[in-house]
């Protein structure tokens, strides 16, 4: 569905993104991952078509994507939510959501019925008359992914939604993203909550100082040494391949 071919973006000096390719097929949820001021966030923008390229190119359902702007990339599909959340705080749950209804949905009363649908599937069908200034962090985080979802698209973009919440809202998040997948819809994430990376994920890519260092399913990215490096430093990483070697498993391998 979604193919990155060496993309790269250039902030004066600085290579943000740097050579980066990754492919998401349809249907799966990939994730995208790496320490903070890896670039994560900075390919998501290029990706979708907020921030210009500086090389490289965005195919998007057989489709080069690449440099059109964001409302025209929305249209085909593909959208994104951010980080730091800013619903419209003077209108209501259900209001906001309409706001992604509007792209499919020319009169209001057929947006606002697609909007209540929408905060059903992630969990805010009781609170769609509330003012959206008096959401919790956990509230304004489903609100954005709410938003996003009335659009129709069929591939999400998800940067941090967990980020700031608390476990049971984290599992809660896991689930209706799980069943956005099922509903259809591809899904392409930014994450620090590893479990739920691991739990989520059919694939991941690892992103360092702007460069994919590593890819695989997740099982193999947790014992990949670049990886740990990129997270923990090179010491770590000599100390934990160390007791790998020295382990009562290995030992028993080695004398077998």
């Amino acid at each position: 569905m979604l193919k990155v071919s060496g993309l790269t973006k250039i902030f004066g000096g600085l290579r943000a993104v740097d050579d980066a390719s990754l492919v998401v097929p349809e249907g799966r949820i990939v994730a995208l991952i790496g320490p903070n001021g890896a670039g994560k966030t900075t390919l998501f923008a290029c990706i979708a078509g907020f921030l210009p390229v500086n090389g490289g190119r965005v195919d998007f359902r057989g489709e080069n994507i690449t440099g059109l702007p964001v409302h025209q990339i929305a249209r085909r599909g593909m959208v994104r939510t951010f980080q730091i959340t800013q619903p419209f705080a003077k209108l209501s749950v259900l209001e906001n959501i309409a706001v992604g209804s509007h792209q499919q949905f020319a009169r209001r009363e057929d947006a606002l019925e697609h909007a209540r649908g929408i905060a059903g599937q992630v969990g805010m069908g009781h609170m769609i008359d509330q003012p959206a200034a008096q959401l919790t962090v956990a509230g304004r985080k489903r609100l954005e992914l709410a938003r996003t979802l009335a659009t129709s698209p069929k591939l999400l973009l998800l940067d941090e939604v967990m980020a700031g919440l608390n476990p049971q809202e984290i599992l809660e998040i896991i689930a209706i993203i799980r069943q956005i997948r099922d509903s259809g819809v591809t899904v392409l994430l930014i994450e620090h909550v590893m479990h739920a990376v691991m739990s989520l994920s059919d694939h991941i890519y690892v992103l360092s100082y702007g460069k994919v260092i590593a890819e695989g399913k997740p099982q193999e990215i947790v014992t990949n040494r670049a990886v740990i490096e990129a997270y923990l430093g090179r010491g770590a990483a000599d100390q934990m391949a160390q007791m790998t070697d020295t382990s009562p498993a290995s030992e028993g391998s080695a004398h077998a």
